[in-house]
């Protein structure tokens, strides 16, 4: 199997936290300490402002700035893809347009959520968000949120536009996603944790992870093995897996709130501090969840000693 010749943003990217101090505001200092460890641990890039980044939570400002203050910590190599999701056109708009200026090298568009569009307004929404960029659009088709699909022939369609580039697919419909990838150049993302192998074996050419705050060289190394035609060793990283995306990804709570958490376990956040109507995890279901991730490999402080700050 050769390796993939279009991965438009990278193999591995991380849909980074936001880190908050105690009294709500953004902690742009964990923040930048953040994204230069995700990078060092394997990342070659990282989703700013997505759904784990609480986005919704984040005014324009705060996300403008953000994407300057993780820029400037990780340089000019790393694929910034920044989250510019919505339900109103214009404000989507207005939202990819300040990405480019504050240095995003993509945008990543969801489906507009709750007014639940027909495929033609689908259609014409991401049309109109590629038309007044000149950015690479990714588009995140994740249904079980937005509560709309976007359908296999509006995927084939936006194909044809210049800078709609890939899907982050978080749909769980790997015989839909085949069937575009095999019908376009549209580059697909595994969105979805569980299923990241499944993904790769039908022709994803990266992940756009949640469970990459701590696990993202076993990613790196499970598409390396992919790459290779190495599916039992793809096999064995994504059995050592399963417990840290269970934990990470848990249905009692989830993955941004367990991420942060996680994060600040590590030692590279200074708070697990969420925005309402997140609340943060508790000291006990930290405690337990990394006791799971622990024998999967991860070590809380390794990352920090990297980087010369302890938990």
């Amino acid at each position: 199997m050769s390796t993939p010749t279009k991965a438009p943003i990278g193999r591995v990217l991380t849909a980074m936290v936001t880190p908050f101090t105690t009294d709500g505001a953004i902690d742009f200092a964990s923040a930048e300490r953040l994204a230069v460890q995700l990078v060092a641990d394997g990342n070659d890039g990282l989703c700013i402002s997505g759904t784990t980044g609480e986005a919704p939570t984040t005014n324009e400002r705060e996300k403008v700035d953000l994407l300057k203050a993780v820029r400037s910590a990780v340089g000019e190599k790393v694929t910034l893809l920044a989250g510019v999701g919505g339900n109103e056109t214009a404000h989507v708009i207005q939202s990819a347009k300040d990405a480019e200026s504050a240095g995003a090298d993509a945008v990543l568009a969801v489906t507009p959520y709750y007014n639940k569009p027909p495929q033609s307004g689908v259609h014409a929404h991401f049309i109109a968000v590629a038309d007044a960029i000149g950015l690479p659009v990714v588009l995140y088709d994740i249904p079980a949120r937005t509560g709309t699909p976007i359908e296999t022939a509006t995927l084939q369609r936006l194909a044809e536009h210049e800078r709609i580039v890939a899907v982050k697919d978080a749909k769980a419909d790997l015989f839909a996603g085949a069937e575009v990838m095999a019908t376009t150049d549209l580059a697909y993302y595994s969105g979805d944790d569980a299923l990241s192998l499944p993904w790769l074996a039908v022709g994803a050419v990266g992940v756009i992870s949640v469970v990459g705050h701590g696990f993202a060289g076993d990613y790196r190394d499970m598409i390396a093995a992919v790459d290779r035609g190495d599916l039992q060793t793809a096999r064995e990283i994504n059995n050592r897996l399963i417990p840290a995306v269970e934990a990470i990804m848990s249905k009692q709570s989830q993955g941004a709130i367990r991420s942060k958490a996680l994060c600040h376990a590590r030692g590279l956040i200074d708070s697990p501090m969420t925005r309402l109507p997140l609340l943060p995890a508790s000291a006990a279901e930290t405690e337990e969840m990394m006791s799971i991730l622990k024998p999967c490999g991860l070590t809380a402080d390794h990352a920090a000693s990297s980087i010369g700050r302890t938990a």
